[in-house]
């Protein structure tokens, strides 16, 4: 009898090998973080009361404490896909020697992460100087930073830092999971802080990467990737043996995964609102991995809602964040704002970013409070504030609670325009002051039109002090097409006119036409970030130069151009945000609706006439070697 039992268990064993075993395990993820420490908006977040609040590490650590929990002996893997930085308040903690973000994630129990583009908003010394801190310069934490495609010169600090390009997880199954990180070529051309640090070929990179980790056992392969949903699909088309992208940049959510040559592709949103839950299995014999999400009746998106309980260590170490981003403010503030928390300004309205591509109101009252305080802060009247699209964060939305409705708190207002560091390292992007003539005016609002046709509405600016009107179809001929290079036309802009009232631009007759030629100067201010785009336009496209002036017209450097306080620091933009809603109290109803200062007038864009010259030329040119070939053979 015991003979014929270890005889069937004998059996039964080597017939499992052959059928192949599923074993299950959990992946977990999040991305685009942006250092929001805190649940948001912060304007409704009251503990111990219910709230429409979401995010929170504190919240996060609770959550995959339960997922873990629920899952028992199954391999849990939580991953981020990058930016875990930048954007909130708290991130100007990092230039005050704290590294608070990744040592929260550590405690947590990430796995990996990958590089975003906003960890270089510091710069590269900036980013290794956070990672030594961490631990990454002369150890190994147990949270990996995976990098494939990142070329770091051996001059720079941040190649001592323990980046790998990949690792493979041995789980607790016996699963072998190969986890790499790539950085997309979309995303780090919005890193103008990254300095010498450049980009490898991220499909090149990635195939060559895939294939070594499948060489060295890898049963399932996962990207994190910072790159964006479109060049996330490229790389799944492009690159055979990848099983799972967990992906971010571009804030979006995929409540469902989206399957793309097989690749499941998943985007967990941002600012922490939701943790993505990827129940899958991996079949030994098939090599396959299933998702098992629908049959488990588990959501692919896990809400970071007031219901969540805050995990009290990590609750603790976010209220000690909190202390001391109050110190900072209110030493930078010179004792004018004081705690994240307290009202800043009382809402009747909501003011947002309610399309791309647009003027908002968001963008007139971000605008409106630099021309304003900026006339104040450099003692000569501002005539235009330049703001762009892809440095305004948030909108000013009104608290929801009987405690909180209508109030807006500083912290919400901060993160606004919450990003950067100025030449003197200290948090925010500066005020910069500037002289334009007319004709640069004109080339400024054709780089806008251009720029943000090519690159996106990041690249869309927002004005106060003028109003224009333009057709976007006649600012380039057409754009070259796998290169992504626009030929200028340099005729999208229609009519300007400059305001001449005081306070809020509104739509009275306080105006007077701009001419595209002409030689007047204006004041302009704008911030650090767009400030450092606009001439470099010029160096390529010398029609559309743009030269920083003082009213003398002598020549400024950029850093020459930032504006700076009685003691001797930057005043920043988020300074001024701060100022003019304090000093406005009531947000006034001139930002119920936008006011028409930017009018798009469409007519035939130049690239259908491009487009039917060109294939006027083709079809010529089909037709004489046709005509030559005929004339050939009847000789």
């Amino acid at each position: 009898m015991r003979k014929i039992t270890s005889f069937l268990l004998f059996f039964i064993f080597s017939f499992s090998i052959l059928l192949g075993e599923e074993k299950k395990f959990t992946l977990l993820n999040t991305s685009d973080e942006h250092s929001t420490l805190a649940p948001i908006p912060l304007t409704d977040y009251v503990k111990n009361i219910a709230n429409p609040t979401l995010g929170g590490f504190a919240r996060l650590a609770t959550k995959v404490k339960q997922i873990r929990h629920e899952k028992g002996d199954e391999p849990v893997v939580l991953l981020s896909s990058g930016d875990i930085m930048g954007g909130s308040p708290f991130a100007w903690l990092i230039l005050e020697n704290k590294s608070f973000e990744i040592e929260i994630m550590q405690k947590i129990g990430y796995q990996a992460m990958t590089i975003g583009n906003h960890e270089f908003d510091y710069g590269p010394d900036g980013l290794s100087n956070y990672l030594s801190r961490a631990g990454y310069e002369n150890s190994q934490p147990n949270m990996d930073i995976l990098i494939a495609n990142l070329n770091i010169p051996d001059t720079l600090h941040l190649k001592k830092i323990k980046l790998l390009p990949y690792k493979i997880y041995t789980l607790s199954n016996g699963i072998r999971l190969g986890v790499f990180g790539i950085q997309g070529a979309a995303s780090f051309k919005l890193a103008p802080s990254a300095g010498d640090v450049t980009l490898f070929d991220q499909f090149e990179i990635g195939k060559k990467t895939v294939e070594q980790m499948r060489k060295e056992g890898a049963d399932v392969v996962v990207l994190l990737s910072h790159s964006g949903i479109e060049e996330d699909k490229q790389m799944a088309q492009k690159i055979q043996g990848i099983d799972i992208i967990l992906g971010g940049h571009d804030h979006i959510k995929t409540p469902q995964p989206i399957i793309e040559n097989n690749t499941i592709i998943v985007h967990p949103s941002y600012y922490l609102q939701y943790v993505g839950q990827l129940n899958l299995s991996f079949d030994t014999e098939t090599k396959k991995v299933k998702l098992l999400n629908d049959e488990l009746k588990k959501e692919y998106l896990q809400i970071l809602d007031d219901k969540v309980e805050e995990d009290s260590t990590i609750a603790s170490i976010i209220q000690s964040a909190t202390s001391e981003l109050n110190q900072f403010i209110n030493q930078y503030s010179g004792g004018q704002l004081n705690n994240i928390s307290e009202n800043i300004i009382n809402l009747g309205f909501e003011v947002k970013k309610d399309a791309d591509y647009k003027e908002t109101t968001i963008g007139n009252f971000v605008t409106d409070a630099m021309r304003i305080v900026g006339s104040k802060v450099t003692k000569d009247k501002v005539d235009i504030a330049i703001q762009g699209n892809g440095v305004i964060r948030a909108d000013i939305i009104t608290g929801t609670l009987d405690s909180t409705k209508g109030k807006f708190a500083l912290y919400d207002l901060l993160t606004v325009v919450g990003l950067g560091k100025g030449p003197d390292n200290s948090a925010g992007y500066p005020m910069v002051s500037c002289y334009l003539t007319e004709k640069e005016i004109f080339n400024l609002l054709e780089v806008t039109a251009m720029l943000s046709q090519v690159y996106g509405d990041m690249f869309f600016l927002q004005f106060s002090g003028l109003k224009y009107t333009y057709d976007p179809g006649k600012a380039m001929w057409l754009k070259i097409p796998f290169i992504n290079t626009p030929i200028p036309a340099n005729k999208a802009i229609k009519s300007v006119f400059l305001y001449t009232g005081e306070g809020i631009q509104d739509n009275s007759n306080n105006y007077i036409e701009l001419h595209r030629e002409g030689k007047r100067l204006f004041h302009v201010v704008t911030d650090y970030y767009v400030a450092q785009f606009l001439p470099m336009v010029g160096k390529v496209l010398p029609k559309l130069e743009i030269k920083f002036k003082d009213k003398n017209q002598k020549v400024l450097t950029l850093e020459e151009a930032v504006v700076l306080q009685e003691n001797g620091s930057e005043y920043k933009i988020w300074q001024a945000i701060a100022t003019y809603a304090k000093e406005l109290n009531q947000m006034p109803p001139s930002y119920k609706s936008t006011q028409n200062r930017i009018v798009k007038e469409e007519g035939i864009p130049y690239k259908v006439w491009s487009y039917t010259l060109i294939a006027i030329i083709i079809g010529a040119i089909i037709f004489l070697i046709r005509k030559f070939l005929k004339r050939k053979t009847s000789h």
